[in-house]
């Protein structure tokens, strides 16, 4: 009896190793599944912002092929299209991904972005126009502005950039973009300012630089703005501003500028010295 009785506690006991095993076993695959989802989590981050953009699409495009359904993995690929400059294609994966039950406002947004860079500019704004009008957002009135400023709705245009800079804490971009608004209307002076307002929230907006270079030339204004810049910028903006110079018939101008810019840049400017021998012949 009392040999049954330890038979007993024996399977009883071996019974219950066995299920803490299972339970610790479980305990273990959910951890390392837990893990398992920060890395990827962080992985996409990384994937969307570090990674090189043909890297990330062959990356999101590999990893769809195993979750088709998921959002965030179709929002990495269409994103990383578009980082691609391969706008075409990012305008319809973001067309997928807003039919996606889980789909956002955002997801909207970023389809009628996909759209512009295409330049479909009205299936852009009526995209954008199914957005409810109390999405008030960065992205919302940024696009707002650049669809009003392709339909030269100038008030429009100037709203919308002004309600799109305070929404954001680096608005460089914004005002970047708001200044060459100026400059295609010819209001040269303010578009200088808001050009040089960019570089002082973005010091590295090389484009921003190139603008102001233009509205100055265009006000016949042929000297360099004093801000930050490098030996190859100084060299690129010289260049920018020689051709300004050409174009308005401030020929002799032009060719100095030139020869400073070949002089300025610190290996061979192959673009200015084409441009020169172009002038002299």
């Amino acid at each position: 009896m009392r040999h049954t009785k330890a038979v007993m506690l024996c399977i009883s006991g071996a019974l219950a190793l066995s299920a803490c095993g299972k339970s610790e076993e479980g305990e273990v695959t959910r951890a390392l599944k837990g893990v398992n989802v920060i890395d990827e989590s962080n992985l996409n981050d990384i994937m969307l912002t570090s990674a090189d953009p043909n890297e990330a699409i062959t990356y999101f495009q590999r990893t769809l092929n195993d979750n088709p359904d998921r959002i965030d993995l179709q929002r990495g690929l269409a994103t990383s299209m578009i980082r691609a400059k391969r706008a075409t294609e990012g305008a319809v994966l973001w067309k997928k991904v807003t039919q996606h039950e889980d789909a956002t406002h955002d997801d909207q947004m970023s389809y009628a972005d996909a759209l512009i860079r295409t330049g479909d500019w009205d299936g852009a704004e009526k995209v954008l126009d199914a957005v409810p009008p109390t999405i008030e957002t960065f992205q919302r009135y940024k696009l707002e502005a650049v669809i009003a400023d392709s339909n030269k709705e100038w008030k429009k245009a100037d709203s919308f950039y002004e309600t799109a800079i305070g929404l954001t804490t680096a608005p460089g971009s914004i005002l970047n973009n708001w200044g060459y608004s100026k400059l295609s209307r010819g209001d040269y002076r303010e578009a200088e300012r808001l050009f040089g307002e960019a570089i002082t929230y973005d010091s590295g907006l090389f484009t921003a630089k190139n603008n102001m270079v233009l509205a100055r030339a265009a006000q016949k204004n042929y000297t360099l703005p004093l801000i930050n810049v490098t030996q190859v910028e100084r060299a690129q903006l010289l260049h920018t501003m020689a051709l300004a110079a050409i174009k308005q018939g401030d020929t002799n101008t032009g060719k100095d500028l030139l020869e400073q810019a070949i002089e300025t840049h610190p290996q061979y400017f192959e673009a200015a010295q084409r441009s020169l021998n172009k002038l002299d012949s």
